[in-house]
């Protein structure tokens, strides 16, 4: 899949060679290709080009990527990590209760990492950095150069393995002239979005980057008991590069960046009381109730009016050198980020002190990654070979107020822990291209995973302490790749491949009474088996791509439940033992007329558990509605569908209006669509997240030069009310809701 707005020569080289392959070597690229190579350090001009038909070189790489430039994410408004499902097919990323923290789901390959420490069948890489906690992102989506989603089991030609693919960003350059630009946007609710950077040589070979963003405002949500407001942005975030070529073989890049997020949270609203007999407040739309006691407040060392959000600091420094020898070029990449988290939530999501929640988190990740690859794209034979060692470590501190659920508990709470982790990875790739425009690939990957979790602490304040010993689970696994492509025609390519993925296990640490909760999850595989077509049948006009996928699952990782006698239902993550699913995906852009262009991405899949033993959370909770005492229901889910979106549809039509010669116009409305997901095996009812469908539309006007533009738009036009995600804390089952209408206008510079 393919992104429909154009990018820079520059973007598509260093997808398509520098990093090459990302799930199986390409077809050999046309003459052109070390041209396109050697434009690399012109990829900061994304704004002062526009092709229909971007990532030319990609359509001969045997992949089912979506790419997308920098400029569709502006004009998508992807800000934010969750902003990516609006441009790429089966990707679904949900907040966790509504914080920074993101829960991904790729071909329905994920799980709700609702204890926020564990690694994402799904990776975020910033500029090749693998963001082990998604929350790391924070505030990093700014001054990019454009992005590219994978589907599918990944590793054996970069970074580290997984099951269900990558989210890889790509950041601005510094540039070898003097460049600088400046955005801004405001819209509705107060809410604006403000971007600088500034790029240029210091010295002979020696250039540098520097981008900021902040955000504020655009809180929508009101308590109706006492009109307080909630769900105002408070970030900044600065990012420096400095780049340094001795020679045109050479390249060493300094980055450093740094996130501050004071920023408030979208509140969930209660759908279902499963406990107690306090009836629910009667929301209205872009309402929601929220309460801090304050002996709650006093424990945790917050101000009373303290209102649900974050206190979040990021920061990270990474060195990227590579030298080309001549028949192999070396690529080194050494990064360590730091975050400081600090969140509320309300659980409970009404004005009773049954679930408040107040999580702080200490966490740096280290990675070193040593890659050396064949240097000249033209060759029949591709390779590489490589290792990466990533190492982590977590200290949480987790805080509860059950105050009002009474008579089960009534009572403040805490849970604190240690978690440390220690990885390494061997992988190595090869191709070869036959005659007949034939290519065969295979790729082997190894790792070792070790993680313990120390120090485990429950305390009921006035009451019990509960100290638990630690556990550790260890990892020795294989993944693997093999594929054949074929470039049938100029315009036309047909690929095979089968890829085996592997994710090592974690633990479930939250509000642990029973020892047996740190009982670790084991390792998920996954082997795919992929075939797909990339096709531009008439080429500047109509692009076609798809793929459909099967992937047979051991072990998958899930959220389960666990029922804790006296103590109710807790959420752990399980594995099923087995399971599948398969679907397909597609993309389709057009431009039927000279001015009009049209991009659609369509993504179907459905998957079922095969055997999965587990409590039925539902059931159990209806069985205590009913008699008033906890007894786990337990059930084989087995022939019980994944839960996951069946239909997932984005897209967007713009038509482009010359105006007096010298300018243009451009408007046209984007939409997106998601299906109905069970938040819970074989989730029915209000367990079921319901679809909804998203429309937009924007206005742009810019001179031929592309030196500035601005912007009208709209966002969810029709003012729906949707929920984005939902789950169970304690005594009610809750959605978080979606932005309402959002109008706005955005006016950039680039010089």
């Amino acid at each position: 899949m393919t992104a429909p707005v154009a990018a820079p020569v520059a973007a598509t080289a260093r997808d398509t060679h520098t990093h090459r392959p990302r799930t199986a070597p390409p077809v050999p690229p046309r003459k052109h290709a070390r041209a396109t190579t050697a434009a690399a350090p012109e990829s900061v001009e994304v704004t002062a080009r526009r092709r229909d038909f971007s990532y030319a070189e990609a359509q001969h790489t045997p992949d089912a990527s979506t790419r997308v430039t920098a400029e569709r994410l502006t004009e998508r408004g992807v800000v934010t990590l969750r902003g990516l499902e609006r441009i790429a097919p089966n990707l679904t990323i949900q907040s966790i209760n509504g914080t920074a923290s993101n829960n991904f789901y790729l071909r329905g390959v994920g799980f709700n990492d609702f204890t926020q420490n564990n690694m994402n069948p799904v990776l975020t890489y910033f500029d090749d950095v693998p963001f082990i906690y998604s929350a790391m992102a924070d505030g990093m989506m700014f001054d990019l150069a454009g992005a590219t989603v994978t589907p599918g089991p990944v590793g054996t030609t970069h970074g580290l393995s997984d099951t269900g693919g990558e989210v890889l960003l790509r950041t601005a350059d510094p540039t070898e002239d003097w460049h600088f630009g400046a955005k801004q946007d405001i819209a509705s609710y107060a809410r604006s979005r403000s971007e600088a950077y500034v790029s240029g040589p210091l010295a002979q070979g020696l250039t540098f980057r520097l981008a900021g963003q902040t955000q504020h405002g655009g809180g929508w949500q009101t308590d109706p008991l006492n009109g307080a407001h909630l769900g105002d942005a408070d970030l900044w975030a600065l990012r420096g590069k400095l780049q340094y070529k001795p020679d045109d073989r050479t390249t060493l890049t300094l980055s450093g960046h740094f996130t501050q997020d004071d920023s408030q949270v979208v509140a969930a609203v209660p759908i279902h009381r499963l406990i107690g007999t306090q009836a629910l407040p009667d929301l209205a739309p872009q309402q929601a109730e929220w309460d801090l006691r304050p002996q709650f407040a006093k424990l945790i060392g917050r101000s009373a009016s303290l209102k649900p959000g974050e206190h979040n600091q990021f920061w990270g420094a990474d060195i990227h050198f590579s030298h080309d020898f001549g028949p192999a070029t070396l690529t080194s990449i050494s990064a360590y980020n730091v975050g400081r988290r600090a969140e509320y939530t309300d659980q409970d999501a009404t004005a009773l002190a049954q679930a408040d929640a107040y999580r702080t988190i200490v966490s740096n990740v280290f990675t070193q990654e040593l890659r050396l690859s064949s240097s000249h794209p033209s060759d029949r034979l591709q390779w590489t070979v490589g290792a990466i060692y990533e190492r982590s470590r977590m200290n949480q501190n987790f805080y509860f107020d059950y105050t009002d659920y009474l008579p089960a508990r009534g009572y403040l709470a805490s849970s604190t822990f240690g978690l440390n982790q220690e990885s390494t990875s061997e992988f190595g790739n090869i191709s070869y291209r036959l005659p007949h425009n034939i290519t065969i690939w295979a790729g082997l990957l190894h790792q070792l995973d070790d993680r313990n979790i120390t120090g485990l602490r429950s305390v009921i304040y006035g009451g019990s302490t509960l100290n638990f010993h630690g556990e550790s689970t260890a990892a020795n696994q294989f993944a693997d790749q093999a594929g054949i492509s074929w470039q049938m025609t100029k315009n036309a390519m047909l690929y095979y491949k089968m890829s085996k993925g592997f994710k090592a296990g974690g633990f479930s640490a939250n509000t642990t009474q029973v020892q047996g909760q740190l009982d670790p999850f084991r390792p998920e595989t996954v082997l795919t088996y992929e075939l797909g077509f990339k096709s531009d049948p008439i080429p500047n006009s109509l692009r076609i791509n798809g793929a459909a996928f099967y992937n047979d699952y051991h072990n998958q990782q899930i959220l389960g439940t666990d029922l804790i006698a006296g103590y109710g239902p807790v959420s752990e993550i399980t594995n099923a033992p087995k399971s599948e699913s398969w679907g397909f995906e597609g993309t389709i852009e057009v431009r039927p007329v000279e001015r009009l262009f049209v991009t659609q991405n369509l993504g179907w899949q459905r998957g079922t558990f095969q055997n999965f033993p587990t409590v039925n959370r539902a059931a159990t909770n209806a069985y205590y509605a009913a008699h008033g005492v906890w007894k786990a229901i337990n059930d084989n889910f087995s022939g019980v569908d994944m839960g996951q979106p069946k239909l997932t549809l984005n897209g967007s039509a713009e038509w482009r209006q010359p105006v007096a010669q010298r300018y243009s116009l451009d408007f046209g409305p984007d939409w997106l669509y998601r299906g109905s997901q069970a938040m819970t095996p074989g989730g029915t009812g209000f367990y079921r997240l319901p679809p909804y469908f998203l429309l937009g539309a924007h206005v742009s006007f810019r001179p031929a030069s592309s030196h500035w533009q601005a912007t009208i738009y709209a966002q969810n036009i029709l003012n729906r009310h949707y929920f984005e995600s939902g789950g169970q804390a304690t005594t009610v089952y809750m959605y978080i809701p979606g932005t309402p209408r959002f109008i706005g206008g955005r006016i950039s510079c680039d010089f």
